[in-house]
């Protein structure tokens, strides 16, 4: 994230408070979402699977909005979890109800709950809830990252060449543009490291990074809900997240990039030459 954004910290330790009410907003939300879910599914075509995540996201959202107006009542509302590009000024909830709601509806297992309050475009506080393992991933900025209360820390892989690696789409429908560029990183970085996830969502990669389990993930364009929570907790985790030039990433880049402090250049000599 851009350093200077971020300026000083004189609201830390209020934004250290809400992280516990936070983190039961996106639990309750995720219990919700346990009920609603079955491995066996039997979805006929698209038209099912979009009625199904439109349903799911309603039924967190009963939950989860609820909850964090009472925490924070002043605080502004995203309503569209797809929406992208730089937010008003002032605080904000920045949420998916059901992040990897496309495998919630499948029957698969990587899915879960996420909330962001972000300040003047930048993430100051966040929870992630992952109800299947009853893991919470929380982040509080100039705060550190937490697993379950346990702190998180990066890996310290030493060259790229031994890294595993992740990227996905931001959002279905993308740019045929952006499809053949995602083509050609996959392809860079099938050269240049040693095992390539393709998934989604973005953020159970990036909670990977930031507990030390992946290295790096990138991702061409961006949608908020998918790239807040874990760029936020990936720096608390020690971390580095820009573009994929490695420019200072902000709501407004192009691309996302986020990685170890070591294999950071590296990421960027890969993924800078496709344009």
């Amino acid at each position: 994230m851009n350093p200077s954004l971020t300026g000083g910290r004189p609201a830390l330790a209020e934004d250290r408070e809400l992280v516990p009410h936070v983190a039961a907003a996106v639990r309750a939300a995720g219990a919700r979402m346990v009920e609603r879910f079955s491995t066996s599914p039997r979805l006929a075509g698209r038209d099912e699977v979009v009625a199904g995540i439109y349903a799911n996201d309603a039924a967190s959202l009963e939950i989860l909005k609820p909850a964090l107006t009472r925490i924070r009542p002043d605080v502004g509302w995203v309503d569209d979890e797809l929406e992208s590009g730089v937010l008003p000024d002032g605080e904000w909830w920045v949420t998916d109800p059901v992040e990897g709601n496309i495998n919630h509806v499948h029957g698969m297992t990587d899915w879960g709950v996420t909330a962001t309050l972000v300040r003047d475009n930048v993430p100051v506080v966040t929870a992630v809830h992952l109800p299947l393992l009853d893991d919470t991933y929380t982040a509080v900025l100039g705060g550190g990252a937490l697993l379950n209360g346990t702190p998180l820390r990066h890996s310290p892989k030493a060259a790229i060449d031994g890294a595993l690696v992740g990227t996905g789409q931001a959002a279905p429908g993308e740019s045929a543009e952006t499809f053949v560029r995602i083509g050609a990183s996959v392809t860079a970085m099938l050269n240049a490291a040693m095992v390539i996830r393709v998934s989604v969502p973005a953020t159970l990669q990036l909670i990977q990074i930031a507990a030390g389990r992946m290295d790096v993930f990138w991702q061409f364009s961006q949608v908020r809900s998918g790239l807040l929570a874990g760029a936020l907790l990936v720096t608390e985790a020690g971390g580095v997240v820009s573009d994929t030039r490695g420019r200072p990433w902000s709501l407004d880049s192009d691309d996302f990039l986020a990685a170890t402090p070591t294999l950071h250049a590296a990421a960027v000599q890969t993924l800078s030459a496709i344009t």
